[in-house]
């Protein structure tokens, strides 16, 4: 077994493999895989909607047991067509067409099951898979989780402001009067529609500026580099809002209604208890539904998934499902 470093994480690894799938409606979807080929399959889900893929995903798996599997969704990352371009149509970049993509993706790789593995979104993105699809998952491995109801995205996008009230108050401000009362996602997304360029700049620059805010709220806190990136900026920006002005697609209590298909799939939860972007009642509500699951709160953590105590519970269930006779952990809360 490969040792692990301080924080938890596993060595660097590069893909020996790599292609794109024809997925339909126009879109290439990019994938690459590293670790063991014979080794355990697992999916890796990114976050955002539009984040993409990033090296550091590779690590939360040992690659001597692991074959691992990233691939950029509908519109981001080295997947085309490219969500920053404004003619890019995105009424075929929905939930059910990313949950349909992963399973497409999982059959022309020969993958019979596979353990699954997201963060933020990609934990409503793999919630959403395993309950299409529960035959086909072996394990679940969620962090910083998140279900994408009306609430939520409320929450995220004015009550969270309460802790943070004059960059909240520059967010608000960035969209027209009329709609300031309203919601943001959707002021938002008309903004990054316009025919104008300018206005697109702007407003995927406040709507990055102010998600960057939310997500951190340590004192070492850097801004994340990949914002001052115009074309991940427009990307970013123009798949969020797209998503979040529809609740993914999923009616409020959707999700959990349907726990009861992945009541029995193995589950690990890890979750901030400072987490303001997604606070930790979320993971906990499904944690009770979910009896084959365990839920770790870490202490001082928010929602970032390269916090150490984040990535040490998400590596050490990497682990744990990794051997062939595995007793779970109580929660932990």
């Amino acid at each position: 077994m490969t040792a692990r470093d301080a924080n938890g994480l596993y060595p660097a690894t590069e893909p020996h493999a790599n292609g794109r799938i024809d997925v339909g409606d126009g879109h290439l979807i990019h994938w690459e895989q590293c670790g063991n080929p014979a080794g355990k399959p697992a999916v890796v889900l990114h976050g955002g909607p539009g984040s993409g893929c990033t090296p550091g995903m590779r690590r939360y798996f040992d690659p001597e047991l692991y074959r691992v599997i990233l691939f950029d969704q509908r519109g981001c990352g080295r997947s085309t067509p490219h969500a920053s371009d404004p003619r890019v149509d995105l009424s075929t970049n929905t939930t059910d067409h990313l949950v349909s993509d992963i399973e497409r993706l999982r059959a022309e790789l020969g993958i019979d099951r596979w353990l699954v593995l997201g963060w933020s979104w990609g934990s409503t993105l793999g919630l959403a898979y395993a309950q299409a699809h529960p035959g086909r998952v072996s394990e679940l491995v969620l962090g910083l989780v998140v279900t994408t109801t009306a609430r939520e995205v409320e929450w995220v996008t004015r009550d969270v402001g309460r802790f943070f009230p004059a960059e909240w108050a520059r967010f608000r401000d960035g969209v027209p009067v009329a709609q300031q009362t309203g919601s943001l996602a959707e002021a938002y997304n008309d903004l990054l529609e316009d025919p104008d360029p300018s206005v697109r700049y702007e407003a995927a620059r406040k709507w990055c500026e102010w998600e960057d805010r939310h997500v951190h709220v340590t004192a070492d806190h850097r801004a994340n580099p990949r914002y001052e990136d115009p074309r991940f900026r427009a990307c970013f920006a123009r798949l969020v809002t797209h998503y979040w002005r529809h609740t993914a697609w999923r009616g409020d209590s959707e999700i959990l209604d349907r726990m009861h298909r992945i009541a029995e799939i193995p589950g690990a939860l890890a979750h901030g208890r400072l987490d303001l972007s997604g606070p930790p009642d979320i993971a906990w509500t499904l944690a009770q539904a979910w009896p084959a699951a365990t839920l770790d709160v870490v202490d001082g953590a928010g929602h970032a998934a390269g916090h150490p105590g984040i990535a040490e519970r998400m590596t050490s269930a990497t682990a744990r499902f990794a051997e062939p006779e595995r007793e779970l952990r109580r929660p932990h809360w």
